[in-house]
């Protein structure tokens, strides 16, 4: 019976009540006991969860309040923790002060075109010096004779050189922040060396101490200037006029095509190496303000007597064929006595003969012009000069120029060259006789990596450039010589001349 009472307490619930009063008293006191302590477990839960945010949102406003965190920056809390922070907050306090803080004011952001750019100092040029007002040059050039052909200059009544005038008062204006000479990149083309990039330098903005013209026999007069640079402006050395050159100078060439220029820096993308840097330069009262070709003054070719001339080396036609049949001193071997040997290297008759075929140049081993049909204008027509072609052997080579103390290597100086010959008028006469040719010089020819050189080196002398009209007049320029380039690269394979390297 005991047990069967045990059992009646866990019938369903809607009997629960009917049986409950059926329990013994001391059962139905357990049973209101173990709910109340469930109600109260449940109660204790309920009140922890809900205080657990309350405490963690307390405990990070507390950290901020200790790291000085506020909300300087105007920005507002979420939606979502305006909503729980207004379902859970707590009546103020009256005394509770509240301290307004202000806002750091933010700077606008830069707008394109609100920054007033800086203003640049503009660099003014010095045409003429002060001391020499307009009225004296008119005066000065009315009474100016004739102008020399071969130098440009305007010779006065009484004999002298008006540049004799101008050297004393007048400079070319040349501004020490402007150059012409164009390198923007750390380091010139590789094939300029560091002292042609100083002569370079020097000849197209050094200041220009005095300018003179000296006459020579049997040859054009040159003209001179003598520069130096602006910390040594008055330096006594360049003020000593009692020498022909008191420090650096240049050679002014006032010719039509300014062809020295450009034979220099084709001199150098070759890898011959034998010409003297030459700029182009602009001196105001010569050449009626046109850009000169000036090229380096060097001393070592003029040793003893400028009007003599630089050392050359004296030789015929059929010596000079006979000095490329011997090879002389080739390998550094001295030639024999009775040889008939000049004192240059076989190899420097080689880039001697590339060089001038390329711009066309027969004043060194065709002077008498027997290698093409010459033109009227040309200097080499002469009364008789089929007569001299006749008998080849016995002309004279001209403008072999070598130093004194260098006999060995040529020095190609009056690189007069032509740009307007047509490619069925060549002079293949400068050629003959040549077996090798350098084998630097013509892989540039091989590779079509000449007119991307030659135009990267034109472009340092920027008034060359704007001379011949910029990058159109240079593309023609360079037209032609690779032209003549294809036809000698057909020639060497045609004729089996071989190829070698010609190192120093």
């Amino acid at each position: 019976m005991e047990k069967y009472r045990v059992n009646w307490c866990y019938f369903p619930f809607r009997k629960l009540t009917r049986n409950f009063r059926r329990c013994s008293s001391s059962k139905r006191t357990l049973i209101i006991a173990i709910l109340c302590l469930v109600n109260l477990l449940f109660l204790v839960l309920k009140v922890g969860h809900l205080e657990q945010p309350r405490s963690r949102r307390s405990n990070e406003e507390q950290k901020r309040h200790t790291r000085g965190e506020h909300h300087l920056d105007g920005e507002l809390p979420a939606t979502s923790d305006l909503q729980t922070q207004a379902s859970l907050e707590v009546p103020t306090l009256f005394n509770v002060v509240y301290v307004t803080l202000k806002f750091k004011r933010l700077k606008p952001a830069n707008i394109r075109g609100t920054i007033r750019p800086k203003l640049r100092k503009k660099v003014r040029r010095k045409s003429v010096d002060p001391t020499i007002t307009q009225r004296k040059r008119f005066s000065v050039e009315r009474e100016a004779g004739q102008v020399n052909r071969s130098t440009g200059l305007k010779t006065s009544r009484n004999g002298g050189s008006l540049v004799d005038f101008f050297s004393k008062s007048h400079n070319d204006g040349t501004d020490p922040h402007f150059s012409s000479i164009r390198i923007y990149s750390e380091m010139a083309p590789p094939w300029f060396s560091a002292q042609d990039v100083k002569s370079m330098r020097f000849l197209g903005d050094a200041k220009v101490l005095r300018i003179k013209e000296i006459p020579r026999l049997d040859a054009p007069s040159l003209v001179i200037f003598e520069g130096a640079d602006m910390d040594r402006l008055f330096s006594q050395k360049h003020l000593n006029r009692n020498n022909i050159c008191g420090g650096q100078c240049g050679i002014i060439h006032c010719s039509v095509g300014n062809t020295e220029v450009f034979a220099f820096h084709l001199d150098r993308v070759l890898g011959l190496n034998r010409t003297i840097p030459a700029v182009s330069r602009k001196f105001g009262f010569l050449n009626d303000g046109q850009a000169c070709q000036v090229v380096l003054w060097d001393v070592s070719l003029y040793p003893k007597d400028l009007v003599a001339g630089p050392a050359t080396v004296r030789m015929t036609w059929k010596e000079y064929q006979n000095s490329l049949t011997q090879r002389c001193w080739q390998k550094n071997v001295n030639p024999k006595s009775n040889s008939g040997c000049s004192s240059i290297y076989h190899s420097e008759w080689s880039k001697l003969a590339l060089f001038d075929f390329l711009l066309q140049i027969h004043s060194r081993l065709d002077p008498s012009c027997c290698g093409f049909r010459s033109r009227q204008e040309d200097v080499c027509v002469q009364p008789g000069r089929h007569d001299v072609c006749k008998d080849q052997e016995n002309i004279q080579l001209e403008n072999i120029v070598h130093r004194e103390h260098d006999l060995r290597h040529l020095v190609f100086t009056n690189n007069k060259g032509f740009f307007d010959r047509n490619e069925d008028n060549l002079d293949f006469r400068l050629l003959e006789g040549i077996k090798e040719l350098p084998e630097q010089a013509v892989s540039v020819l091989r590779n079509r990596k000449l007119r991307e050189k030659l135009l990267q080196s034109l472009f340092l002398d920027q008034m060359y450039w704007e001379s011949q009209g910029g990058r159109q007049g240079i593309d023609k320029l360079i037209d032609v010589i690779e032209r003549r380039a294809n036809i000698l690269l057909t020639y060497i394979n045609a004729h089996g001349i071989k190829v070698i390297p010609m190192n120093d």
